[in-house]
């Protein structure tokens, strides 16, 4: 067993499975806070409603965010010291922002927003919630500094082998950065948007299975009340409805911020790393055409085995250069450029242990980087279609009466976050062979990379690793269970599930609009707990 292949799988495993909470914690956050902007601007208990519903998800999706991205910063002194080594003058400042606002910030006030519902004033615990929440959002920017920095480094000048910072602005302005942050943020706000779209799907076709919610002749909803079942008044449709067509808005809005940043992302990796580029294309020879099939063996790097089935011209180079002509090198046309530029073989240096010597390439996983750059790309356009045709099924004010598209709806849910998750195997997987790839671009620091090998910690052995390995995926699988559950019960139960709702005989406090009023303290909070 090779220690090198296992700490990238400890990590890859350990990492994708954290991010799958980091989407939904950014685009939930903000929509959960716009609904408790609404109550208190309106009145309106259906924001209330929303507000407690939504912001129950949140919570539980934050916690288990923070707990599983605890184990992420020590993987580098576990398995990776010796890339910690390399770019610690670099990471140690953005990682120290956002420690500091992760546990800091964040909890902090994601605390005192569970515990401040009718003990602090209206504004203040709305405050408190959105400081929260761009807390969430900045120290997204700060790790994404840090992963831009190993695509494409500046800001750093070479001392003893080692880079050490000499401007971070550089480093915190870095435009792969930035791109790549604005890309993030767009992706995550489609997750929230298909996670309110799903969910509020489910509830509203649950209605009419019920028998609570029926249509007339024109097929327009006519809303019910089941006074036998706990929150399923009138007040529970218009949740449930703004709920879902406000996650379809969100989830096309999304998409196309989704498009545009990824286009001009997609510019900078055509320039920044050509070869991840040319691999995710299936480009083995220099040219304009945009491959849309190709087949060949799945888990080879080597170009000669790929074969373009369906090709269409100029549409890569459109991709790469905003023209039509501008040939985009290929595979064929990069390696001896990468091979004359950074060697053939690993250099014989006790970093690299048996490694040493070994013939380096410089072809990602061609299957990988392809397919990986497709699902994003598809998955996301099918949520966003998805959103779309779920606007125009509820136009009349509920969901069809259908068990399959209900099931649809659910697993759609998965869409965005199937396509977020490609999307970083993609930029993770198609940077191999280097941790740290080159700055082949004008102005870039040379000698500033590092190749995967030379970075895993040169004192653990396969054992060790394997145990941590499994140790860690176990624990995560709990985890997973246990998010699950969490989520699966709250949503089978509703508004009643996290504030109570009058009793048939006790007549409640009523809005401007007839709907039930509720003080939040009624009920503590669930969560409390988790502080």
């Amino acid at each position: 067993m090779d220690p090198l292949e296992i700490a990238r799988w400890q990590f890859g495993i350990t990492t994708v499975y954290h991010f799958w909470m980091v989407p939904l914690t950014i685009g939930l956050g903000p929509l959960v806070a716009g609904m408790q902007w609404r109550w208190m601007r309106t009145g309106d208990v259906r924001y209330l409603r929303m507000t407690k519903f939504w912001g129950k998800l949140y919570m539980i999706n934050f916690i288990l965010g923070v707990a599983t991205g605890l184990v992420q910063e020590f993987q580098f002194g576990m398995a990776w010291s010796e890339y910690a080594r390399f770019v610690g003058d670099v990471f140690g400042a953005p990682l120290a922002m956002e420690g500091l606002l992760a546990f800091f910030v964040e909890s902090t006030f994601i605390g005192l927003w569970i515990f401040g519902w009718d003990r602090l004033p209206k504004r203040l615990h709305l405050a408190t919630l959105w400081i929260a929440v761009a807390g969430s959002v900045l120290s997204a920017y700060f790790i994404i500094v840090a992963n831009s920095w190993m695509q494409h480094p500046v800001g750093v000048t070479l001392v003893n082998g080692r880079p050490v910072m000499s401007d971070v602005w550089a480093v915190l302005s870095n435009n792969t950065a930035i791109a790549a942050y604005t890309h993030t943020l767009f992706g995550s706000l489609g997750v929230g948007g298909a996670f309110l779209l799903g969910i509020g799907w489910y509830q509203l076709w649950q209605r009419r299975r019920d028998g609570i919610d029926t249509v007339d002749a024109t097929g327009r909803v006519v809303v019910g009340e089941a006074p036998e079942i706990p929150g399923r008044d009138r007040g529970d449709h218009r949740v449930w409805l703004s709920s879902l067509r406000v996650g379809a808005v969100v989830a096309m809005v999304a998409f196309a911020g989704v498009a545009i940043t990824g286009d001009a992302q997609g510019k900078l990796l055509f320039q920044q790393q050509p070869m991840k580029m040319a691999a995710a294309e299936a480009a083995c020879e220099s040219g304009t055409g945009f491959s849309v099939l190709s087949i060949g063996d799945p888990g080879s790097t080597d170009c000669s085995k790929v074969t373009t089935i369906i090709e269409v011209p100029a549409v890569l180079s459109f991709l790469a250069n905003g023209n039509f002509t501008t040939k985009v090198r290929g595979v064929n046309e990069l390696l001896p450029e990468y091979q004359a530029e950074y060697g053939t073989t690993l250099p014989n240096n006790p970093i690299y242990g048996s490694r040493a010597g070994e013939t380096i390439n410089y072809v990602p996983i061609v299957a990988v980087t392809y397919w990986g750059f497709r699902i994003m790309i598809g998955f996301g356009a099918l949520a966003a279609f998805a959103a779309a045709v779920a606007l125009w099924l509820t136009r009349k004010g509920t969901v069809p009466w259908s068990r399959w598209i209900s099931r649809l709806a659910l697993v759609g849910i998965l869409a965005p976050f199937v396509a977020n998750t490609a999307g970083w195997v993609f930029t993770e997987m198609g940077r191999q062979p280097f941790v740290v790839a080159p700055n082949p671009t004008a102005g870039g620091v040379d000698g500033v990379y590092l190749f995967t090998a030379a970075a895993v910690s040169p004192g653990v052995s396969a054992g060790e690793l394997l145990f941590s390995l499994i140790a860690l995926g176990s624990v995560y699988g709990v985890l997973m269970v246990v998010e699950v559950i969490l989520l699966v019960r709250f949503v089978r139960a509703g508004i009643a599930g996290v504030m109570p709702v009058a009793a048939p005989d006790d007549p409640p406090d009523t809005d401007a609009d007839g709907d039930a009023a509720h003080t939040a303290a009624d009920r503590p909070d669930v969560l409390a707990f988790a502080y």
